[in-house]
């Protein structure tokens, strides 16, 4: 079953074509992964994805509901870990995720132990009643994450999610990530780390420009194209994925 099917998407922006006539399928259960540079596109399908923006033209279903009919019925299915800070410096680590809970009506003596639970499982437990202020990068990215799986998401987004982090934070978060698909979440992420692809992507989208260049498994581009992703990416948009 497709959880995502976008059809000759498009989105612009005061006369500029973001997004120029995309089509593309997520499945359940898959990890599903956009690459391109910066200005590719990516980002925008991915805010139309999640209900934050409407596109200009085309369809966007996701669990079968259109985006522009349906959007709380989505939003109350997904989890977004964005790219940029989000969390709110005011609070401590645990106030972030309480906070957030309410969104989706959670009590607050369920959100307390959901709070808890997720705390404990990227590891930040002893952080809880810590200042937002005080956290690392690394911190405040496993954070994000928690607070993305606050109402236990069929379909986990993910905008650059270890973007800034040291080798070994982003192990960690790789590891976190291959735990929620092996439980049968769905994931959908943008990322600059060819690694991070290859590693935990079934399938990956190329963009260039705002169009989809290729839809295929990495393993497959890499054979078919020779090289790693990087000069796979090279080859076929005539652009470093970085640029």
């Amino acid at each position: 079953m497709n959880i995502v099917t976008a059809k000759g998407l498009t989105k612009d922006y005061d006369g500029l074509r973001a997004v120029a006539g995309v089509d593309f399928e997520i499945l359940r259960g898959e990890c599903f992964g956009f690459l391109g540079p910066n200005g590719a596109g990516k980002t925008t399908v991915m805010r139309v994805l999640y209900c934050f923006i409407t596109p200009s033209s085309g369809e966007m279903r996701v669990f079968g509901m259109d985006v522009t009919g349906d959007p709380s019925a989505i939003k109350a299915r997904i989890g977004v870990m964005p790219q940029d800070d989000s969390l709110d410096p005011d609070l401590t680590v645990f106030e972030n995720l309480i906070v957030y809970a309410r969104y989706f009506d959670i009590p607050r003596k369920k959100s307390s132990i959901i709070a808890s639970e997720l705390l404990s499982y990227v590891d930040l437990q002893e952080k809880a009643h810590v200042s937002i202020r005080n956290l690392s990068g690394g911190m405040k990215r496993s954070l994000l994450l928690a607070r993305a799986l606050v109402n236990t998401p069929e379909l986990l987004i993910l905008d650059e999610p270890t973007t800034g982090l040291d080798p070994h934070s982003r192990q960690v978060v790789w590891k976190k990530l291959t735990d929620l698909k092996s439980k049968g979440t769905t994931l959908l992420l943008t990322t600059h780390y060819m690694e991070e692809a290859e590693k935990l992507c079934d399938r990956v989208a190329i963009m260039d420009g705002g169009k989809i260049v290729t839809i295929d498994t990495p393993q497959r581009l890499m054979e078919i194209h020779g090289g790693n992703l990087e000069e796979v990416f090279l080859k076929l948009t005539g652009r470093h994925l970085a640029g």
